[in-house]
């Protein structure tokens, strides 16, 4: 199970929408999250995108943390798409990523 909330993941995927106005505020609450979160975050990225199926969350999890090299925010907003990713990790996951951006917004 995630330890970040599915709030957080949305408001990430919210700002990469936005990203051409919203980098730096986006870079700021990645750079905010404890190293768990950034890792999770990674993780549902990388089920989004299908690199992994949601089944191995847990191993994605931890390929995330071993294998950063660089920084989380770095990292994230190099991937294209990654709106996309971070809603397609979180619906695979279960967790409807529509209900939670209506929330936000």
């Amino acid at each position: 199970m995630l330890e970040i909330s599915a709030r957080k993941i949305g408001q990430v995927a919210l700002m990469a929408r936005e990203l051409d106005r919203a980098e730096g505020e986006l870079r700021a609450f990645i750079d905010r999250l404890n190293e768990d979160e950034q890792a999770e975050l990674v993780a549902v990225m990388w089920i989004g995108r299908e690199s992994f199926f949601a089944e191995d969350l847990a191993e994605a999890i931890a390929t995330a943390k071993t294998e950063a090299s660089t920084p989380c925010a770095d990292y994230l907003l190099g991937t294209p798409h990654l709106s996309d990713h971070l809603e397609n990790g979180l619906d695979a996951l279960g967790i409807s990523a529509e209900d939670i951006e209506n929330d936000l917004m």
